[in-house]
């Protein structure tokens, strides 16, 4: 019999500053998300191993930076939420924001449902729809870790999101092919810019976010 590998968890390790509810919320969403992953396919069996730094550093190093450039008292979309990566690690690192959770997978909403409850985060919204079926002007800024590629993202929300909104996208070493291979025709509504990068814990992978802001 081959033995079993078990996810790590080292959050505590490399994130020592963030307080005993955060670590507490983090780690209870890690565990329920290695006890739903077994009927969900939420993340993929490979990543599960090294969760904590695949999506959780991933998510807290993100949520860390776009914190400090959203507006509190506008709700926070996370487009694609489908596992909660970032949109409920966000949540329990920001207490005060709102955050929407939108997937068009039912399963996926009801764990995010779930997860949101165990937790006791009043300031989680989790909505079960197709991103593209939004009225015009729902959204004034957003966080989305892969969701669609830049130029299909941006097509998508050019009428969905509001004048003068701000997206910001996770993305991985090939986002600036991303960025080279918008329409110039979408140029003229966003305007792409690379706003942070950071290196994950344990695997050095460096990771970037990207803003792009609505012109008009």
């Amino acid at each position: 019999m081959s033995d079993v590998i078990t996810p790590s968890w080292r959050i505590e390790n490399w994130f020592p500053d963030l307080d005993t509810l955060q670590k507490n919320s983090l780690k209870t969403y890690f565990t329920e998300l290695i006890k739903f992953n077994k009927v969900v396919n939420l993340v993929s069996a490979k990543s599960l191993i090294s969760a904590d730094s695949t999506h959780f550093a991933d998510s807290i190093y993100a949520s860390l930076l776009v914190s400090k450039k959203v507006n509190k008292n506008e709700p926070l979309y996370d487009l694609g939420s489908g596992n909660g990566f970032p949109g409920l690690v966000y949540a329990i690192l920001n207490l005060d924001q709102k955050m929407i959770l939108m997937d068009s997978d039912e399963r996926k909403c009801e764990f995010l449902k779930h997860i949101a409850d165990a937790l006791g985060l009043s300031n989680v919204v989790v909505q079960n729809k197709k991103i593209d079926l939004l009225p015009e002007n729902t959204i004034a800024q957003a966080i989305c870790r892969g969701f669609a590629p830049l130029p299909k993202s941006l097509l998508m929300l050019r009428k969905i999101a509001k004048s003068r909104s701000v997206l910001f996208h996770m993305k991985s070493s090939d986002w600036s092919m991303e960025v080279s291979q918008i329409p110039t025709q979408l140029c003229s509504i966003w305007q792409p810019a690379l706003e942070a990068e950071y290196v994950l814990p344990e695997n050095d992978i460096k990771m970037f976010v990207v803003r792009t802001d609505k012109l008009i």
